[in-house]
């Protein structure tokens, strides 16, 4: 089966016999089978505590070695016991990458992911409530879920995309926290089973969820909602931002972007890229036109050889390759008709999987 790849992760005992266990189901589909029937929605949910394609796709394969040592003859609801070890497995890696965290270079931002990725839920809704705050998925600050009762198996049917604004907001939050959050809030988990996931009493994952709502609402920048990816002039404004950077036409730049327009890149000290965020429409159009008058090496390491749009986490995104084989990505947040921020990626490691969206004869990476 796909999953196995020989990692060596010991396996751990049943994660939450509390959540889990209960009367034995009748004979059904085997290991294997159960979990392909949970893999999607368990790298979700990696996903959205850790941030990184690579460490959640391990997450997943370690919750799969668990899942094949366990006692599954008394596991009766198995999503539920998959989604508290693989949630227990996220907050082991966070918690193990403060330092690394702590000593990471320039401005840190999520793996890029497409949105139109077979292991994502659909786009993000745009219903949200005209009171929610900007960039929060439906059901953000919900006090219970609209199931009185929902297991996790069910709960995580529900699972909604989450913006790169929400995901960086997320970046600030403890792992507890941001656990009982996502747990809650967007996967529509009860506090009790939250309890028994995280080890603590009912009433403190209701306190860590409430902190992290009130710290993401202080986060939350007071601008309009941004526009849909799908939306016709949000894709013509993306497009020409695009045309225009790679110009380096700063008229044209500064006329699509909103007055306190942001640009944050990420290189991880392994590509160049701005340290810290560009803030203010003109220092971000200049950087942008500068870039292209001196031929940098910093909007990609060699000539783009190849370009292609995609949605990257519920923005208009671009993926730029080199001829040297350098991979960037561009993705823009747009609300009221003017980009309020751009997100450039360029650290080798986040955009290691996004060479699948490239033909087979694409340059190799740099070695």
């Amino acid at each position: 089966m796909s999953g196995a790849r020989g990692r060596g992760t010991p396996p751990s005992p049943d994660p939450s016999p509390d959540l889990a266990r209960g009367p034995v189901p009748d004979a059904g589909p085997d290991a294997a089978e159960i979990f392909e029937a949970y893999r999607r929605r368990l790298f979700g949910l990696a996903y959205r505590m850790l941030g990184s394609v690579a460490e959640a796709e391990d997450v997943v394969q370690d919750a799969f070695l668990r899942w094949l040592a366990a006692d599954r003859a008394g596991v009766a609801r198995p999503g539920a016991w998959l989604a508290t070890a693989a949630t227990r497995l996220c907050l082991d890696r966070l918690r193990a990458a403060r330092r690394a965290r702590a000593l990471y270079v320039g401005s840190w931002l999520p793996d890029p992911l497409p949105d139109a990725a077979p292991d994502l839920p659909p786009d993000l809704p745009t219903d949200l409530p005209p009171h929610m705050p900007p960039h929060l998925p439906r059901g953000a600050f919900r006090e219970e879920p609209p199931d009185p009762a929902p297991g996790p198996d069910v709960a995580l049917e529900r699972a909604e995309a989450v913006s790169l604004a929400l995901m960086l907001a997320l970046d600030r939050l403890g792992p507890a926290e941001r656990a009982a959050f996502l747990l809650h809030d967007v996967f529509g988990a009860r506090f009790a089973d939250i309890a028994a996931t995280l080890g603590r009493t009912e009433a403190g994952c209701r306190q860590l969820a409430a902190r992290a709502r009130a710290r993401l609402a202080d986060a939350a920048p007071s601008v309009p909602r941004a526009a849909a990816p799908s939306d016709p002039e949000a894709a013509r404004i993306a497009d020409a931002f695009f045309a225009a950077a790679r110009s380096g036409d700063a008229g044209a730049l500064a006329a699509l972007l909103a007055e306190g327009a942001a640009l944050v890149s990420d290189g991880g000290g392994r590509a160049r890229a701005a340290l810290n965020p560009i803030l203010g429409r003109d220092r971000v159009a200049r950087f942008f036109a500068g870039i292209a008058a001196k031929r940098s090496r910093l909007y990609t390491d060699a000539a783009p050889v190849l370009a292609r749009r995609l949605t990257l986490n519920g923005l208009p995104g671009l993926l730029s390759l080199g001829a040297d084989g350098a991979l960037q990505t561009l993705s823009v947040e747009i609300a009221a008709g003017r980009v309020v921020a751009v997100y450039m990626t360029r650290n080798p490691h986040k955009l290691a999987h996004l060479r699948a969206y490239l033909p087979e004869n694409a340059p190799a990476p740099p070695s």
